[in-house]
């Protein structure tokens, strides 16, 4: 059975953390936030939950796509459109040109989404093998789809405490007749593809990587796209660089993008005699048409999430009981997620409890990844071995509003609710269990 300890890092520290601001107590750094500023003579008004005025009236959404203007998407498809041209046109075409050169790598496929990209590319490097694909369960449920609509079985393994990305010492462990690795870089954060590519190459092992959140991503000073066999993004509306819905295969081994290629059109090579089983995982030139403006606008969206999501983060780690996902110094996330660990010991209640509160206060949140794919319905009859810190920061995980649209003052306040909610975390606890005996009485 497999088992490590947990390790849980202060969440507030003098020193300097990865991609957060040295702090010596929560005051220190809040004293900047409006709502506390006003406050520190005392302890911060009562949160919603307690009676206190709610943070967000009109609510704050959890997601809020950035759209690229209509008129300029429309002024790209017209052409194609008129030419009758609406799937796999000259947009398409345009689109795989311009992310290949961005990403540094020798090809680009784009597909009608990231899943249908990743079953072709999991096809394509495990032809013919039967052995399971090692790959985190702390990650999106597409990745183990992907994987069982190949025909085999993922292989769940751990992930890292303060990261969340796969643990590699304990996917080293269950390599034995594995067909593929398939690493997924959580949240935008990479996940140390190089170390991930020598793990791989060590035992003769292919590396597919999910690439969702990652476009636009850095890992020691090189762009996400070119590890492994092949990396797979998505261009769904809550990712950075937006089509709608989409996907792009991401290899510098030209084999492996003809082959999807092909497989994006029922695997038919233009002579309706297909090679192998195909999908149809065709792009729209609509589509496309929205992702190559998506793409002019890409680099300052990036710039105002990473900036929002720095703003967080510094806020955030001067509240004890809170750790927020590592991202390696030498690394560039796009913070897809704000993602933060809860520890209810020290933070004064649960994540369940926080989400509760966050919502009386306006807040919409997720908890990505919970349950993981072990703990899914369709994934629980494959157990192989305890994944104590996977079941560990799932439970405790919660993620936070974070788009292009969000203002510095939103998450000013939005940090204020969480630091009001652990101030009066006892009388909320009270509280909540109160209620919960009433309404079961």
């Amino acid at each position: 059975m497999y088992n490590r300890a947990w390790r849980i890092r202060p969440a507030v520290t003098t020193r300097m953390e990865p991609n957060a601001l040295p702090v010596t107590s929560p005051l220190s750094a809040l004293a900047d936030v409006p709502v506390v500023r006003r406050k520190t003579s005392g302890r911060p008004a009562l949160p919603t939950v307690l009676g206190g005025e709610q943070a967000f009236p009109g609510s704050l959404p959890f997601c809020r796509p950035t759209r690229p203007p209509l008129d300029e998407v429309t002024a790209r498809f017209e052409p194609s459109y008129n030419a009758g041209i609406l799937t796999n046109g000259r947009l398409v075409a345009e689109l795989e040109e311009r992310t290949a050169d961005r990403l540094g790598v020798r090809r680009v496929v784009a597909v009608s989404s990231c899943t249908s990209g990743l079953i072709l590319s999991v096809q394509a490097v495990t032809e013919g093998a039967t052995g399971h694909v090692v790959m985190p369960s702390f990650t999106f449920l597409a990745s183990g789809h992907a994987v069982r609509w190949n025909g085999l079985l993922p292989r769940f393994v751990d992930c890292d405490p303060s990261s969340f990305q796969m643990d590699l010492d304990h996917a080293a462990q269950e390599l034995e007749g594995a067909s593929a690795i398939m690493a997924t870089h959580i949240f935008g954060a990479p996940s140390n593809p190089e170390a991930v590519e020598a793990l791989g190459r060590s035992r003769g092992v292919p590396v597919v990587f999910d690439a969702a959140h990652a476009f636009g991503s850095i890992s020691a000073g090189r762009a996400a796209g070119g590890s492994g066999s092949a990396e797979v993004f998505s261009l769904t509306p809550t990712k950075v660089l937006v089509a709608g819905e989409g996907g792009l295969v991401a290899t510098n081994d030209l084999d492996l993008a003809e082959r999807v290629r092909i497989g994006r059109n029922y695997a038919d090579p233009g002579t309706y005699d297909s090679r192998f089983v195909g999908l149809n995982a065709r792009m729209s030139e609509y589509h496309a048409a929205m992702a190559l403006v998506s793409l002019e606008r890409f680099d300052q969206v990036l710039r105002t999430r990473r900036s929002l999501a720095n703003q967080y983060r510094r806020l955030l780690s001067c509240i004890p009981g809170l750790q927020v996902q590592r991202v390696d110094p030498a690394d560039e996330s796009t913070f897809k997620d704000l993602a933060m660990v809860i520890d209810p010991a020290v933070f004064g209640m649960t994540r369940d409890q926080l989400v509760t509160c966050l919502g009386a206060e306006g807040i919409e949140t997720r908890n990505y990844f919970d349950p993981p794919m072990h703990r899914q319905y369709a994934y629980a009859h494959l157990h192989n071995g305890d994944l104590p810190v996977t079941d560990r920061v799932s439970s405790r995980i919660v993620n936070l509003p974070l788009y292009a649209d969000l203002s510095a003052a939103d998450i000013d306040r939005v940090v204020d609710a969480v630091y009001r909610i652990h101030v009066h975390a006892d009388e909320i606890v009270g509280h909540l269990t109160a209620a919960a005996v009433r309404s079961s009485s």
